[in-house]
């Protein structure tokens, strides 16, 4: 009986220390494995210039009613323009049956700010940038934005209207901070 006793602690001991053996093992390879996956997961985080140009705020102030002003966003051309009411009226005239992308003006822009049309100026066609946000550009058959790469024609809220680009010129996301700053991003 007092060998059957040994036996049995010596089982009992040796489970314990083989559970201590895994569980040790365990541990260290699940630090290692954190260790190695940590920095592959963190070297896909955006870098710091990246992270820069993430959002954009503009001064709108200087922007009289009727012109447009072209900036950046994320390395990519944004158009500002400030439409004027006879703007407003066309584009808001325009049956949405007659549009290829169909969307109002409202959609493109912020309640209480329709005069603000903030698009990104990339033509969806190839990715041109199209013409009309610069003073004595053309800006195509229908008073809007014109895209010289393939006659692309856009409206006054850059939707188009006539030419190959798919689909209307792009509203990033935008807010106004104050009733002279916009951040787009």
């Amino acid at each position: 009986m007092a060998s059957e006793t040994n036996l049995n602690a010596g089982i009992e001991e040796g489970v314990r220390r083989r559970d201590f053996i895994n569980i040790a093992a365990v541990s260290f390879a699940g630090v290692g494995a954190v260790a190695v996956v940590l920095p592959l997961v963190n070297q896909m985080n955006p870098s710091a210039d990246v992270l820069a140009l993430s959002s954009t705020e503009i001064d709108i102030s200087a922007i009289e009613t009727g012109q447009a002003i072209k900036t950046s966003w994320r390395k990519q051309p944004v158009f500002v323009r400030n439409l004027t009411a006879t703007e407003i009226a066309a584009a808001n005239k325009v049956p949405l049956s007659e549009l290829r992308d169909p969307q109002t003006l409202a959609e493109r822009t912020k309640v209480g700010k329709e005069n603000w049309l903030i698009t990104l100026g990339v033509c969806t066609h190839l990715g041109c940038v199209p013409l009309g946000a610069a003073e004595g550009e053309p800006r195509g058959d229908f008073g809007g934005y014109f895209c010289p790469c393939h006659g692309s024609h856009y409206d006054t809220a850059a939707r188009i209207r006539k030419g190959p680009a798919p689909k209307n010129l792009v509203v990033p996301p935008y807010e106004f901070t104050s009733d002279t700053a916009v951040t787009i991003g």
